[in-house]
Protein backbone atom coordinates (compact mmCIF):
# COMPACT_ATOMS: atom_id res chain seq x y z
CA UNK A 1 0.00 0.00 0.00
CA UNK A 2 0.96 3.84 -1.00
CA UNK A 3 2.28 5.76 1.76
CA UNK A 4 0.07 8.90 1.94
CA UNK A 5 1.08 12.58 3.62
CA UNK A 6 -1.28 14.72 5.17
CA UNK A 7 -0.07 17.66 4.12
CA UNK A 8 -0.96 21.30 4.66
CA UNK A 9 0.48 23.17 2.08
CA UNK A 10 3.35 24.12 -0.48
CA UNK A 11 5.48 27.12 -1.17
CA UNK A 12 7.43 26.77 -4.53
CA UNK A 13 10.08 29.25 -4.22
CA UNK A 14 11.50 29.05 -0.78
CA UNK A 15 14.57 30.76 0.43
CA UNK A 16 14.89 30.17 3.55
CA UNK A 17 14.24 26.41 3.95
CA UNK A 18 17.53 25.01 3.67
CA UNK A 19 20.14 25.99 0.75
CA UNK A 20 19.43 27.51 -2.35
CA UNK A 21 15.98 27.82 -4.01
CA UNK A 22 13.35 24.99 -2.22
CA UNK A 23 10.51 23.41 -3.29
CA UNK A 24 8.75 23.40 0.41
CA UNK A 25 5.97 20.79 1.39
CA UNK A 26 4.57 22.04 5.09
CA UNK A 27 2.69 18.96 6.62
CA UNK A 28 -0.47 19.06 8.60
CA UNK A 29 -0.04 17.94 12.51
CA UNK A 30 1.77 19.39 15.30
CA UNK A 31 2.70 18.22 18.93
CA UNK A 32 4.08 21.43 19.50
CA UNK A 33 2.06 24.65 21.11
CA UNK A 34 4.55 27.32 20.26
CA UNK A 35 3.61 30.77 22.01
CA UNK A 36 5.22 32.37 18.81
CA UNK A 37 4.05 29.90 16.00
CA UNK A 38 3.20 31.80 12.64
CA UNK A 39 0.84 29.03 11.55
CA UNK A 40 -0.88 27.52 14.35
CA UNK A 41 -3.63 26.53 11.44
CA UNK A 42 -0.54 23.32 11.37
CA UNK A 43 -0.95 22.08 14.35
CA UNK A 44 -4.16 19.75 14.17
CA UNK A 45 -4.05 16.19 12.92
CA UNK A 46 -7.79 16.54 10.98
CA UNK A 47 -7.10 15.29 7.35
CA UNK A 48 -6.19 18.31 5.08
CA UNK A 49 -4.46 17.19 1.64
CA UNK A 50 -4.29 14.00 1.44
CA UNK A 51 -1.43 12.74 -0.91
CA UNK A 52 1.20 10.33 -2.21
CA UNK A 53 5.01 10.66 -1.77
CA UNK A 54 4.62 10.12 -5.66
CA UNK A 55 2.26 12.60 -6.48
CA UNK A 56 4.08 15.01 -4.02
CA UNK A 57 7.57 14.31 -6.06
CA UNK A 58 5.79 14.49 -9.50
CA UNK A 59 4.47 18.40 -8.01
CA UNK A 60 7.39 19.37 -6.74
CA UNK A 61 9.87 18.28 -9.57
CA UNK A 62 8.40 20.41 -12.10
CA UNK A 63 10.06 23.37 -10.00
CA UNK A 64 13.73 22.05 -10.94
CA UNK A 65 15.24 24.15 -13.43
CA UNK A 66 14.68 26.98 -10.89
CA UNK A 67 17.03 24.98 -8.06
CA UNK A 68 20.27 24.54 -10.56
CA UNK A 69 22.60 22.86 -8.31
CA UNK A 70 22.41 24.03 -4.95
CA UNK A 71 18.26 23.68 -4.00
CA UNK A 72 15.86 20.87 -3.78
CA UNK A 73 12.73 19.60 -1.58
CA UNK A 74 12.55 20.94 1.77
CA UNK A 75 10.22 19.00 4.21
CA UNK A 76 8.85 21.33 7.07
CA UNK A 77 5.54 21.63 9.32
CA UNK A 78 3.33 21.11 11.31
CA UNK A 79 6.05 18.80 11.93
CA UNK A 80 7.12 16.21 9.46
CA UNK A 81 8.51 13.27 12.63
CA UNK A 82 4.46 12.65 13.05
CA UNK A 83 4.48 11.15 9.68
CA UNK A 84 7.97 9.87 9.42
CA UNK A 85 6.90 6.74 6.88
CA UNK A 86 5.56 9.43 4.50
CA UNK A 87 8.71 11.89 4.41
CA UNK A 88 10.96 8.75 4.54
CA UNK A 89 9.31 7.56 1.05
CA UNK A 90 9.61 10.97 -0.58
CA UNK A 91 13.26 11.31 0.38
CA UNK A 92 13.76 7.84 -1.03
CA UNK A 93 12.01 9.10 -4.38
CA UNK A 94 14.55 12.49 -4.27
CA UNK A 95 17.47 10.38 -3.75
CA UNK A 96 16.37 7.97 -6.64
CA UNK A 97 16.17 11.00 -8.69
CA UNK A 98 19.28 12.79 -7.80
CA UNK A 99 17.60 15.77 -5.16
CA UNK A 100 18.89 17.57 -2.72
CA UNK A 101 16.96 16.45 0.98
CA UNK A 102 16.22 19.09 3.47
CA UNK A 103 14.01 18.11 7.02
CA UNK A 104 12.77 21.15 8.97
CA UNK A 105 12.04 19.78 12.53
CA UNK A 106 11.61 20.80 15.98
CA UNK A 107 12.35 17.13 17.32
CA UNK A 108 9.15 16.97 19.48
CA UNK A 109 8.38 12.88 18.44
CA UNK A 110 11.93 11.99 18.63
CA UNK A 111 12.31 8.65 20.87
CA UNK A 112 15.30 6.80 21.32
CA UNK A 113 12.81 3.11 21.91
CA UNK A 114 13.70 0.68 19.01
CA UNK A 115 10.52 0.79 16.13
CA UNK A 116 11.18 4.51 16.21
CA UNK A 117 14.82 4.97 16.09
CA UNK A 118 15.27 2.22 13.63
CA UNK A 119 12.65 4.20 11.17
CA UNK A 120 14.65 7.35 12.10
CA UNK A 121 17.94 5.77 10.63
CA UNK A 122 16.38 4.89 7.78
CA UNK A 123 15.15 8.36 7.37
CA UNK A 124 18.63 9.60 8.19
CA UNK A 125 19.79 7.76 4.86
CA UNK A 126 17.52 9.64 2.54
CA UNK A 127 18.31 13.24 4.33
CA UNK A 128 21.18 15.59 3.62
CA UNK A 129 20.41 18.11 5.70
CA UNK A 130 18.00 18.96 9.13
CA UNK A 131 16.98 22.03 10.31
CA UNK A 132 16.25 21.82 14.10
CA UNK A 133 14.85 24.34 16.25
CA UNK A 134 15.84 24.73 19.30
CA UNK A 135 13.24 26.62 21.01
CA UNK A 136 15.39 26.82 24.28
CA UNK A 137 18.10 25.11 26.40
CA UNK A 138 16.08 26.04 29.34
CA UNK A 139 13.63 23.08 30.16
CA UNK A 140 11.15 24.74 32.36
CA UNK A 141 11.60 27.93 30.07
CA UNK A 142 11.11 25.31 27.00
CA UNK A 143 8.24 24.00 28.37
CA UNK A 144 6.09 27.24 28.61
CA UNK A 145 7.01 28.30 25.07
CA UNK A 146 5.99 25.21 23.65
CA UNK A 147 4.59 22.81 26.30
CA UNK A 148 6.67 20.26 25.70
CA UNK A 149 9.74 19.60 27.53
CA UNK A 150 13.27 19.52 25.51
CA UNK A 151 14.78 16.45 26.64
CA UNK A 152 14.03 14.72 23.67
CA UNK A 153 15.01 17.45 21.17
CA UNK A 154 18.57 17.55 22.55
CA UNK A 155 18.44 14.12 22.50
CA UNK A 156 17.79 13.97 18.82
CA UNK A 157 20.52 16.53 17.87
CA UNK A 158 23.08 14.42 20.03
CA UNK A 159 22.25 10.95 17.99
CA UNK A 160 22.21 13.19 14.50
CA UNK A 161 25.52 14.32 15.49
CA UNK A 162 26.77 10.69 16.34
CA UNK A 163 25.47 9.29 13.30
CA UNK A 164 27.34 12.43 11.27
CA UNK A 165 24.37 14.10 9.73
CA UNK A 166 24.94 17.94 8.47
CA UNK A 167 22.69 20.66 10.39
CA UNK A 168 21.74 23.64 10.63
CA UNK A 169 20.47 24.95 13.93
CA UNK A 170 18.02 27.80 14.87
CA UNK A 171 16.82 29.45 17.75
CA UNK A 172 13.62 31.89 17.77
CA UNK A 173 14.30 34.84 19.80
CA UNK A 174 11.26 36.29 21.43
CA UNK A 175 11.31 38.58 24.41
CA UNK A 176 10.53 37.58 27.91
CA UNK A 177 10.72 33.81 27.01
CA UNK A 178 13.37 33.11 24.99
CA UNK A 179 16.55 35.74 25.02
CA UNK A 180 17.93 35.63 28.23
CA UNK A 181 22.11 35.37 27.95
CA UNK A 182 22.35 32.94 30.77
CA UNK A 183 20.31 30.59 28.17
CA UNK A 184 21.86 31.77 25.02
CA UNK A 185 25.31 30.53 26.38
CA UNK A 186 24.22 27.88 27.44
CA UNK A 187 22.64 26.97 24.16
CA UNK A 188 26.40 27.53 22.66
CA UNK A 189 28.32 25.57 25.05
CA UNK A 190 25.19 22.85 23.88
CA UNK A 191 25.78 23.78 20.13
CA UNK A 192 30.09 23.74 20.98
CA UNK A 193 29.42 20.10 22.19
CA UNK A 194 28.37 18.69 18.27
CA UNK A 195 30.82 18.10 15.76
CA UNK A 196 28.39 18.30 12.73
CA UNK A 197 26.40 21.43 12.66
CA UNK A 198 27.06 23.88 9.79
CA UNK A 199 25.31 27.12 10.50
CA UNK A 200 23.14 28.66 13.58
CA UNK A 201 20.10 31.11 12.80
CA UNK A 202 18.58 33.64 14.96
CA UNK A 203 15.50 34.08 13.99
CA UNK A 204 13.45 37.17 15.70
CA UNK A 205 9.81 36.90 16.64
CA UNK A 206 7.40 38.05 14.40
CA UNK A 207 4.05 38.84 15.27
CA UNK A 208 2.94 38.31 10.90
CA UNK A 209 0.72 35.16 12.02
CA UNK A 210 -1.16 36.85 15.01
CA UNK A 211 -4.35 37.06 12.60
CA UNK A 212 -4.98 33.52 12.27
CA UNK A 213 -4.60 32.45 16.16
CA UNK A 214 -7.75 35.14 16.02
CA UNK A 215 -9.20 33.62 13.44
CA UNK A 216 -8.97 30.22 14.96
CA UNK A 217 -9.99 31.58 18.29
CA UNK A 218 -6.78 30.95 20.20
CA UNK A 219 -5.37 32.76 22.95
CA UNK A 220 -2.57 34.64 21.62
CA UNK A 221 -0.40 34.36 24.85
CA UNK A 222 2.21 36.80 23.63
CA UNK A 223 0.17 39.70 23.01
CA UNK A 224 1.58 42.97 24.05
CA UNK A 225 5.45 41.54 23.56
CA UNK A 226 7.13 43.32 20.51
CA UNK A 227 9.80 41.48 18.36
CA UNK A 228 13.35 41.85 19.87
CA UNK A 229 15.26 45.02 18.92
CA UNK A 230 18.15 44.66 16.59
CA UNK A 231 20.66 44.71 19.44
CA UNK A 232 19.15 41.87 21.16
CA UNK A 233 18.91 40.14 17.68
CA UNK A 234 22.93 41.24 17.17
CA UNK A 235 23.86 40.12 20.93
CA UNK A 236 21.98 36.46 20.22
CA UNK A 237 24.49 36.13 16.70
CA UNK A 238 27.35 37.31 18.79
CA UNK A 239 26.56 34.69 21.53
CA UNK A 240 25.49 31.92 19.27
CA UNK A 241 27.66 32.33 16.76
CA UNK A 242 31.09 33.81 18.93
Amino acid sequence: MEVRGNIHSFETFGLVDGPGVRFVVFVQGCPMRCQFCHNPDTWSTNENQVMTAQEVFEKAIRYRPYWKDHGGITVSGGEPLLQIDFVTELFKICKENGVNTCLDTAGGPFRKDTKFLKKFKTLMEYTDLIMLDIKEINNKRHEIITGMKNDYILEMAKTMDEMGKKMWIRHVLVPERSDYDEDLIKLREFISGLKNVEKVEVLPYHTLGRHKWDNLGIEYKLDGIAPPTAQRVENANRILNG
